[in-house]
């Protein structure tokens, strides 16, 4: 098939109930909670026959948008955009987005740029009949690892969270912290480390401290054998990442800072940054992402990499930009260990003993069941009392 000849005709927005395994927090607040069903919205975009994927994670507690304001903005702003537009042109597609809802201080409704621009990415390597690392020709990886979650409340929990992890085979760790005081978490880092005493380990505060408690954290940290110190501080604090960077003596790593490419350029001129964390959804989706990946790559910035505890087709999308720019983990992709994806049919990811494999099938390479897709539908519009 011309990949010349594809222009988008369709674009469809499912919000759904996804099966939650496990509770989930972070220090903003809960992410999911066991026996609630985890909503996320999956996005159909369909050009002359041929159709891609995609997949938004609203978290309020991390960042501003819900499943109400993605399926909206979908609906009402970006696939009125993007209709009778060549489905190849994801460079245009970005600058239309961009005119549709403004960026601003920070990218513009990410999550809901990236589930439409991640299907894009899954129709055009469906229709070309290939997976998406080869349509970019960027493929460094065959299998990418991962690491268990760890955002317990005491040493106790922490222990047992680490045992079961083990025994799923996982062989790295991070932990979530900012969710207490400093001394709770600094024993909570430690149970981890007492559980699992040659692991790699890190962790990750979600903008949870000041500069002044991140820094009498971080040598503490160092004393545990934790080798990354993730979003200390507020994603806009420049000057205290900046300080941090200057007398941390744990390496520095930025998520929630890093929403565009131009976000990771400032922070490079000012000598802010240690480590630049790859996440899809954050930064509007695999176009934005490939350049973050690249700038931090040509600018000497070590990448690691994140998901949002998303299911099949998010978790797909992150392992090809992953494998692209060889972060070979542990990475921070958790949905398997906290939510279904009933969606998935046939061919999707494969995952064993802690270790992905990076999909070989055309697209993403997970083939979803409309069908199921159209059993878990919700109306997340519908006003409730």
């Amino acid at each position: 098939m011309n990949l010349n000849d594809l222009t988008v005709d369709r674009v469809e927005t499912y919000a759904v109930a996804l099966p939650t395994l496990r509770s989930f927090g972070v220090s903003g607040g809960s992410v999911a909670v066991a026996g609630r069903p985890s909503i996320r919205v999956l996005v159909k975009v369909s050009a002359d026959g041929v159709h891609g994927w995609g997949e938004a994670t609203p978290i309020p507690a991390w960042t501003y948008e819900t499943a109400e304001s993605i399926v909206t903005t979908i609906d009402r702003y970006l696939a009125p955009a993007i209709l009778s537009r060549p489905a190849w042109d994801l460079d245009g597609v970005t600058r239309l987005f961009d005119r549709a809802i403004n960026r601003g201080f920070s990218i513009g409704a990410p999550l809901a740029k990236c589930a439409v621009d991640v299907a894009l990415h899954d129709l055009l390597g469906r229709a070309a009949g290939v997976p998406v690392g080869v349509l970019w020709g960027q493929r460094r990886a065959e299998e990418i690892q991962l690491a268990w979650i760890v955002s317990g409340q005491t040493p106790a929990e922490v222990a047992e969270a680490v045992a079961e992890g083990k025994e799923a085979g996982y062989r790295a760790f991070k932990v979530k912290i900012g969710l207490h005081d400093e001394e709770t978490d600094l024993s909570v880092v430690a149970a981890v480390r007492d559980s699992a005493p040659e692991a790699p380990l890190w962790v990750d505060a979600n903008q949870g401290y000041t500069c002044d408690a991140a820094l009498r954290l971080a040598g503490r940290l160092l004393d545990l054998g934790v080798t990354a110190f993730e979003q200390p501080l507020p994603a806009n604090d420049v000057a205290g990442l900046r300080r941090l960077r200057d007398s941390s003596p744990l390496p520095v790593a930025l998520d929630e800072s890093l929403r565009h490419p131009t976000d990771l350029a400032t922070f490079v001129k000012l000598g802010a940054i240690d480590v630049a964390i790859a996440k899809v959804q954050r930064s509007g989706g695999l176009t934005l992402s490939r350049r973050l990946c690249q700038l931090a790559e040509d600018s000497g910035v070590r990448l690691m990499g994140s998901g949002l505890t998303d299911s099949d087709l998010g978790l797909a999308a992150s392992l090809h930009l992953f494998a692209a720019h060889g972060i070979t983990g542990p990475v921070d992709l958790n949905g398997r260990q906290f939510i279904a994806s009933p969606y998935a049919s046939g061919t999707t990811v494969k995952l064993a003993a802690g270790v992905a494999q990076v999909p070989t099938a055309p697209g993403l390479g997970v083939e979803v069941d409309e069908s199921v897709v159209r059993e878990l539908a919700v109306n997340v519009l519908e006003r409730r009392d």
